[in-house]
Order: C-alpha cells, then sequence, then structure tokens
C-alpha cells in the first residue's frame, strides 16, 4: 500500500474500497470525520466479519487524536482532561505565550482547545505517536479526508513518517466541513482549487485519481446534471437513466413530501419540518437512498430555476453537490416555500 491519497468521486466505492483493505491478519487503524461514516464504516466491517475483529480498530478524527495521541503521549504535560469545541472560543492569543508554551493550546478555563490539539501534538508529542502507529497497527486508513483543515490537515500529513503503510481517501468536492480554524492556518487549502490540493501533500504521498473515478451509485442522468451545472466532472459507471426534474405542481410536491421513501434533503434546519429529511452537508456518507428531493432556499431556487450557478460559493456548491449525488434513483427539486404546510409550529 506504501502512502496513497485517493481522490473519487461521490458514489464510486470508497468505502467498498476501505473494506478490500481489510483482513484478519493485518492490524488495521481507521480513522473518520463524521458520526455518519462512523457509523457506517462499523456497519460494513461487521458485514464483512460478522463482528468487529480485535486487529481492527475504528475511530472518529477527535476520539483518536484524545484516545490514542492525547492521553497517552502529553496528557502529562498538559494535565488538562476536557476540550473546547466551541469555535467561537477557539481563536485567541494569550500575551507573551508563544506556541512552546502549553497554555497556547488551552483555553482560560483550562481546556484543551479543540482547533489546536492536533498541533499541541505535533510540536510535543509526534514521534511518540508515530512510533506507537508503528507498535500497533500494519495499516493506517482516513476516511473523508477532504474535511481536514487547518492543524489537522498538517497533522495527518506529518503521520506519512511512520513505516506503516498508509491510505487516505476522499472527495475533494466534497468538503462541506472543517474538522477545525485556526487564523490563517491552510486558510487557502480549498480555496485554490483541485491540483492545488494534491500538491499540498507534497511528494510523500502516491496520488491516485483514476481508480474511483466514476460513480457505481448515480445514474448517468445524475452525473450529468452535476458535470454540466455544478463544474464537478463526475461519470456513472453505466447507462442508467434516471429523472431530473424541477418539480412546481402542487399534487406531485405534496406526493413528494409525504413519501418517507423519498429523503427531503434541506440546506439547513430540516428539524423544522414535519418530514423524512436531513441537512445536505448531513447526508454525506448516507448511500440507502433511492430517490430523492433537494429542498433550495431562497438562494439556491433561482440558480436550479434558471441553470445558472455562476454566483455560487463554493460551500454551498459542494453540499448541493453532496445532496444530488445521494440519489441512486431520481432527484426532484422543490421550493423550500412550497413545503410551508409542513413547517412544524
Amino acid at each position: 500500500m506504501g502512502k496513497k491519497l485517493i481522490l473519487a468521486v461521490a458514489g464510486s466505492g470508497k468505502t467498498r474500497s476501505i473494506i478490500n483493505e481489510l483482513s484478519l491478519d493485518k492490524r488495521t487503524l481507521i480513522i473518520t470525520y463524521t458520526n455518519n461514516n462512523y457509523e457506517n464504516l462499523n456497519e460494513r466491517v461487521i458485514e464483512k466479519f460478522g463482528e468487529i475483529p480485535e486487529n481492527i480498530s475504528i475511530y472518529t478524527y477527535f476520539s483518536f487524536l484524545y484516545s490514542f495521541c492525547y492521553l497517552p503521549c502529553t496528557y502529562y504535560l498538559v494535565g488538562s482532561r476536557s476540550i473546547n469545541y466551541n469555535n467561537e472560543q477557539q481563536s485567541f492569543a494569550r500575551k507573551g505565550v508563544t506556541s512552546k508554551d502549553t497554555l497556547y493550546y488551552q483555553d482560560y478555563s483550562g481546556n484543551l482547545l479543540g482547533n489546536r490539539l492536533a498541533l499541541l501534538l505535533g510540536n510535543f508529542s509526534l514521534e511518540e505517536i508515530l512510533s506507537r502507529i508503528d507498535r500497533f497497527y500494519d495499516a493506517l486508513i482516513i476516511d473523508e479526508v477532504q474535511d481536514f483543515a487547518a492543524h489537522d490537515f498538517n497533522f495527518i500529513k506529518s503521520l506519512s513518517a511512520c513505516k506503516t503503510n498508509i491510505l487516505y481517501v476522499g472527495d475533494f468536492y466534497q468538503h462541506t466541513y472543517d474538522t477545525s480554524r485556526d487564523g490563517n492556518t491552510r486558510k487557502n487549502l480549498f480555496e485554490n482549487g483541485y491540483d492545488a490540493y494534491k500538491e499540498a501533500f507534497g511528494d510523500a504521498f502516491e496520488i491516485d485519481d483514476t481508480t474511483l473515478s466514476t460513480s457505481y451509485r448515480c445514474s448517468s442522468s445524475v452525473c450529468g446534471y452535476v458535470t454540466a451545472n455544478l463544474g464537478i466532472n463526475i461519470y456513472s459507471h453505466d447507462d442508467r437513466e434516471s429523472t431530473i426534474s424541477i418539480v412546481e405542481d402542487e399534487a406531485e410536491i405534496k406526493r413528494i413530501a409525504e413519501d418517507d421513501n423519498i429523503a427531503k434533503l434541506f440546506y439547513q434546519s430540516h428539524l423544522d419540518y414535519q418530514c423524512a429529511s436531513m441537512n445536505w452537508g448531513a447526508s454525506k456518507g448516507i448511500d440507502k437512498f433511492q430517490d430523492i428531493c433537494v429542498v433550495l432556499n431562497p438562494t439556491t431556487w433561482p440558480m436550479v430555476k434558471t441553470g445558472n450557478f455562476s454566483r455560487i460559493n463554493k460551500s454551498t456548491k459542494n453540499k448541493l453537490y453532496v445532496a444530488i449525488t445521494r440519489a441512486r434513483g431520481n432527484v426532484y427539486f422543490v421550493q423550500q416555500a412550497r413545503l410551508s404546510d409542513y413547517r412544524k409550529v
């Protein structure tokens, strides 16, 4: 395996490729970011082996930082057991305190700053962490690598120094969250485009953007819509076609809204509505939908209606890409205002 980064497209089999790397005679550490994907990976490992084998460990990213790295390697230097994940309180400067001082990584109550935990580990305990990975595992796999930002990106990049085989998997255009932010650290990691993102990994990784370049999930119709309208190149593994439609008929909207087999995907605040729903970004990693309804707010409705996406910002575009590519079958676009009857009082 060596040190490899696989950049994929939606529905191309990222999880399948990870599961195929697993065996009972190889000690493997799997790290992912979102809870959805953590649960999905657990389910797929159990599906393959009937249980989570003792030689396979699955962590969410911050649980890995805290329990595998911080507690055994760095806690004795700092003494804090709690973490502050509040983004509004994470970035501040202490007068006269630099990154060489452990106070730099704590808030005024002594809690660890979540956005600087990876920096703390990299600055004070990296060699010990690399040694622990090499001692306990034969392979390290990180899924959803596109969401690792700021110090977290630098940290996972630094793990290339371990002797263990490494596989990172992600989809650049499914970058919908940042693991953390801290001032200008890697501020432009995702702003300078796909090629610049690949270059940010340096020479340590073999970069593969062809193996998982076609979607098994999405029809040729869905892939064609995404490519033509969002400018994200994605191609279907087969010639299946499906319906992509803007729905304005009242009876059809009612049918879609009340059909629990059709997931209603909102930009945000899906819990405000009485229907089977979730938010665009949170749907990432979900692979169980057949038909979906993409609910469009006042910003995105005119774009879809006119087919003009020239003013869409990158974050919204990525989330819309995630939402549309959840579909194995049909995609229905509905204006959010037309679902007012289903809004909770």
